[in-house]
């Protein structure tokens, strides 16, 4: 099993940035690659209808590969006191929903959190889907970070691995 680590400067330039100007907003936000962990960080802005800021990838074969018989996932990251979501992009749903799982890390303070996969919602531009299939860890297409809490200002998600989580 292979986790997606941040060892390689060049793994920033597979994240890509996805924020609310896409409807008119001006948030704004990026990915790089620190010594050696990733950084999703930038400015959440409400105006115009705004107020969203997300990063995605492609997971690598050796990750998917893992997810596909794991148990969820297992983030290592560092925060600044605010909510984020992991979403996994799927064959099942449509391009404009994803299925997520919201959580807080530790403000300044590396923490391994686990998300199994019965902690993941079906939604579409923030709305639950009721009708839509169980996530299928098999059909992941993309992994990403999305921020959409409500308070406009300057965020920063330190991010040291991604990773399938054991199911045993």
């Amino acid at each position: 099993m292979q986790p997606i680590e941040f060892q390689d400067p060049t793994e920033a330039t597979h994240w890509q940035a996805v924020n609310d100007d896409v409807m008119g907003g001006v948030s704004h936000s990026d990915f790089q690659v620190e010594d050696g962990k990733g950084v999703f960080h930038g400015e959440l802005s409400l105006e115009n209808g705004g107020g969203f800021a997300s990063v995605r990838r492609a997971p690598h074969s050796p990750l998917q590969q893992a997810l596909a018989v794991a148990g969820g996932v297992r983030l290592r990251v560092s925060g600044d006191g605010r909510s984020y979501q992991l979403r996994l992009k799927s064959h099942d749903l449509d391009n404009s929903s994803a299925y997520r799982a919201r959580f807080t890390p530790k403000v300044d303070a590396w923490e391994t959190i686990d998300l199994p996969w019965q902690a993941f919602e079906a939604v579409c531009r923030g709305r639950l889907l009721s009708d839509a299939p169980a996530l299928d860890p098999a059909r992941i297409q993309q992994v990403g970070f999305l921020i959409a809490d409500r308070r406009a200002g300057a965020f920063r998600l330190e991010v040291a691995c991604i990773e399938a989580l054991n199911s045993h």
